[in-house]
């Protein structure tokens, strides 16, 4: 017989493969000791695993999993949050079908998780000061694109942005910094990732490539394809946004690209301007056409500060 103590055993509960586990939940959980499996929402273990076990939601609580508690309580309950999935009011200029997910998925499930004395972790300093009576604990983020790529510096620039559908404002705002940018170059090109709607927007502009949505797992291959060169993130001044993380910043460092990035609390958290990385104001679309225009202007400028935001995303 072993006299081994078995190990804690902790389910992730996930959707699917996304980059909340991968920028949080996978770095503070590596290294525990602990024997984490991962379940998509369906994925439901045996009542009898779940016994001193810790049961961690990705943002979300699926009816399946929350049935099974019931029934058969863990040791521990986590919820972890990357936006602000708590206040309603926050969703506001979201998608419609966006919206819903979060209320069914998400919001509704407060007074369950904390009659289970959950313990929420948050993704930002900003959630845990306004959820503090949760005394949630911050977990930082981490590159979980593995080796970032080498400098490159191409004859044809690609400029990129990779916001998801709850960043249409972002993309909005993008468009006549695009526009400028590409009257005054003609070795750019500009890169997004959107569905019809956003093609339909940069229809107008020969020069835009937009990118179907994909699955986090094929973004990851997708992110390190060679040959990028400036990566932007704006973020408007709304109540969702002021709950994000910075990481965008490690997508950007494993393209290769240097990143400009909206001068915000959330951004400040890694960047220093000018060292690894550029924060600009949201409120002067033409300082970042400039700042563009500068960095493909400035070979040397733009390889000392990828070179300086490698090693904060490793």
């Amino acid at each position: 017989m072993s006299s081994g103590v078995a190990s804690i055993r902790s389910f992730v509960v996930q959707q699917t493969e996304n980059p909340s586990t991968d920028f949080f939940i996978r770095p503070f959980l590596r290294g525990s000791g602990e024997d984490v499996r991962f379940h998509t929402f369906a994925d439901i273990p045996e009542p009898a695993e779940l016994a001193g076990g810790t049961v961690i939601f990705v943002r979300y609580v699926p009816p399946a999993w929350k049935a099974l508690l019931k029934r058969h309580p863990a040791q521990r309950v986590v919820f972890f949050i990357d936006d602000d999935l708590f206040d309603w009011r926050a969703f506001r200029g979201m998608p419609w079908h966006y919206q819903r997910k979060l209320f069914r998925l998400a919001w509704r499930h407060q007074r369950w998780l904390k009659e289970v004395g959950a313990e929420l972790w948050v993704s930002s300093t900003w959630l845990a000061q306004k959820y503090a009576a949760w005394n949630p604990s911050v977990l930082e983020p981490e590159n979980p694109h593995g080796l970032v790529a080498e400098f490159t510096d191409p004859a044809m620039k690609t400029i990129f942005y990779h916001g998801s559908a709850s960043h249409r404002g972002e993309l909005e705002w993008l468009v006549p910094v695009v526009e400028r940018v590409l009257a005054a170059r003609s070795d750019v090109c500009f890169e997004v990732i959107g569905d019809r709607k956003v093609r339909d927007r940069f229809a107008h502009l020969p020069g835009v490539q937009v990118i179907h949505p994909m699955s986090w797992p094929a973004y990851k291959a997708f992110i390190q394809r060679p040959g990028r060169t400036i990566g932007l993130a704006p973020l408007l001044d709304t109540p969702f946004n002021a709950a994000r993380a910075p990481t965008k910043f490690f997508d950007i460092t494993a393209a290769g690209a240097v990143g400009i990035y909206a001068d915000s609390p959330v951004y400040r958290r890694l960047v220093e301007h000018g060292k690894n990385g550029l924060l600009l104001p949201m409120d002067s679309p033409g300082g970042w056409v400039e700042a563009v225009l500068d960095l493909l202007d400035d070979r040397e400028k733009r390889k000392i500060i990828k070179t300086k935001a490698d090693p904060c995303a490793r």
